[in-house]
């Protein structure tokens, strides 16, 4: 089979989910879509086990925040069908306040890694994942450093001030 015609793939995600598959896009020539977290699961497996789709390669699952946006902490998700040369993005907008999302380690063992360095950074606990830890950043470290919750410079440091500079 030759390369996935972009609308044939959007035709077949709206007829199996219909409205639960929104803001469809294609910026770079990659198919971008969002989602809820109900969903996501589903729509994973029926994008990896599709025999016509079969994208059976997740290629990354990373976070993104942004602070003053409603749902502020989101999920993306990477998948490869390497028999069709198709990639496509899924995005997962989650509440600040408890980002939490089901695992995709069921369908693809490589997730347990990036799901974890997602966790790390991002503080998204992905709901039945076998050993969900920190695996970058210290263990006894109490913030996530890629979210925008912080400035982004010590305002304490003597080194950075203008008379240094001749201001």
């Amino acid at each position: 089979m030759g390369k996935l015609d972009t609308q044939f793939l959007i035709q077949k995600l709206t007829a199996e989910f219909g409205d639960k598959i929104s803001a469809p896009s294609e910026p770079f020539a990659l198919l971008t879509f969002e989602t809820s977290k109900e969903t996501i699961s589903s729509v994973l497996a029926f994008l990896k086990n599709d025999p016509e789709l079969n994208f059976n390669y997740l290629t990354d699952i990373t976070g993104i925040h942004y602070p003053e946006k409603h749902l502020a902490v989101g999920v993306i998700y990477h998948v490869h069908s390497l028999v069709n040369n198709v990639r496509v993005r899924i995005k997962v907008f989650l509440d600040a306040t408890n980002p939490t999302i089901t695992t995709a380690t069921s369908l693809w063992e490589g997730a347990n890694w990036m799901e974890r360095e997602t966790y790390d950074f991002f503080g998204i606990i992905f709901e039945g994942h076998p050993n969900l830890q920190r695996i970058l950043n210290v263990d006894d470290m109490t913030v996530f450093p890629m979210r925008k919750e912080y400035p982004l410079e010590d305002p304490n440091r003597v080194d950075k001030r203008d008379f240094f500079f001749g201001r």
